[in-house]
């Protein structure tokens, strides 16, 4: 009796190894040390990116400040705007703009990490309860490969939207420099979304992964084997 309830797999379980073999294989047979690691290119499969990222253990937080990664906000793409403004500008709704089509004073955020609407009001007592994250924290990056970059590469990594989301405050203060094996959003449906920009951030900037943050994403991408990767 044990044995043959033991051996049923469900339809959800076929699913999981559907998507697990291939994206197990790819990592296991593509993996590159970190001194040789490529990049792939941005239209690649999750497979493909998650298969050439090297695994390494976190380099020491050595030398790690926030000045590590430039001025706060720079405002990079040279449009008028600081780097929090713009991503403000690009996450919230109902904007209302203070004198220009830069500082906002307020606006309403669909929080990607809890589902919640969250109202923006600028000012010392509230702009708090919105806050950009870097999905990959910048203390996370430094150890896992950004102290060997360029200043500018690793301001270029600060202020690229594809690293910044608005989010919830508290939410963004509770995940700290946590990876994927150790902070994930409480919204189960965003988790995918989440970890396939994860890797696209580390491959855009040849970042490397540890053993157990691969595990978790792994884990995470076999309930959505047809999760893409952002481009932006």
């Amino acid at each position: 009796m044990t044995k043959s309830r033991n051996s049923r797999i469900t339809g959800a379980g076929r699913r999981t190894a559907l998507f697990l073999v291939p994206l197990l294989f790819f990592a296991l047979s593509t993996e590159l040390p970190i001194a040789t690691a490529v990049k792939v290119k941005s239209d690649a499969s999750i497979a493909q990116v998650l298969a050439s990222i090297s695994v390494k253990g976190r380099a020491p937080k050595t030398g790690y400040t926030r000045d590590q990664f430039g001025p706060a906000w720079k405002d990079v793409d040279k449009n008028g705007c600081d780097t929090r403004n713009d991503i403000l500008k690009r996450d919230l709704v109902t904007v209302i703009y203070k004198s220009s089509d830069c500082v906002i004073l307020s606006g309403v955020l669909h929080d990607p990490y809890s589902g919640e609407d969250i109202q923006f009001l600028r000012g010392v007592a509230t702009s708090s309860l919105v806050q950009i994250d870097h999905v990959v924290a910048l203390s996370n990056a430094w150890q896992t490969g950004a102290f060997a970059l360029t200043l500018t590469q690793r301001t270029a990594l600060a202020n690229d939207p594809l690293n910044l989301l608005a989010v919830k405050g508290s939410l963004n203060s509770q995940k700290s420099d946590g990876d994927a094996a150790t902070w994930l959003p409480p919204l189960k449906s965003f988790r995918c979304d989440y970890v396939a920009r994860q890797l696209a951030v580390k491959n855009k900037y040849g970042l490397w992964l540890t053993a157990s943050e691969k595990d978790a994403i792994i884990l995470i991408l076999s309930k959505c084997p047809n999760q893409l990767l952002p481009a932006k």
